[in-house]
């Protein structure tokens, strides 16, 4: 049941993934959902995730963020980044997860094939499921804070079950 909803790993943060590991088993690019992988919903960057993405670019890892809001949301906290140092940050809005194509147009963008990805995200039914669909590896993490969309949290109620199922077998990390 839902094994297509299964990520590779489950992590209590983003902030507690080993990307040195990672990055020496051959993972070479990373694609982040923004809202509540990295920060709250609708925040925008904190010092925490400029600190994150400074070091995964000095690790060498190429960056873009997929996600299902619209272009002004992603834009504006990618053009943050930017006035940080991190160069030419890439980002696909609209993204439609769990859609492959969003992901898909995010190796592109990368110029990577997508078995030397990681795709990280919070929420099962959208980016799991998404990244599962084009063949990305999947790491999930805890939310960053609490829900405050109706929909996100009707989302969560439907995705209990299937991480009560996963957790059976696998352990939560960090």
């Amino acid at each position: 049941m839902g094994r297509f909803l299964y990520p590779n790993e489950y992590y209590s943060s983003t902030y507690a993934i080993d990307f040195d590991h990672y990055y020496r088993q051959g993972y070479r690019g990373l694609i982040f959902d923004i809202d509540n992988t990295l920060v709250p919903h609708d925040a925008m960057t904190d010092a925490r995730s400029r600190a994150l993405l400074k070091k995964l670019r000095e690790i060498g890892f190429s960056i873009c963020f997929v996600s299902n809001n619209d272009e002004p949301r992603v834009a504006n906290f990618v053009s943050e980044l930017h006035e940080e140092g991190l160069p030419d940050p890439k980002y696909i809005y609209k993204a439609a997860k769990p859609r492959a194509n969003g992901y898909i147009k995010a190796a592109r963008a990368m110029k990577l094939r997508r078995g030397r990805i990681l795709f990280v995200g919070d929420q099962l039914l959208t980016d799991i499921w998404g990244a599962n669909n084009a063949r990305i590896t999947s790491i999930l993490v805890q939310p960053v804070a609490g829900e405050t969309k109706l929909q996100i949290k009707l989302k969560r109620i439907l995705e209990k079950p299937v991480l009560w199922l996963y957790l059976r077998k696998h352990p939560l990390k960090g």
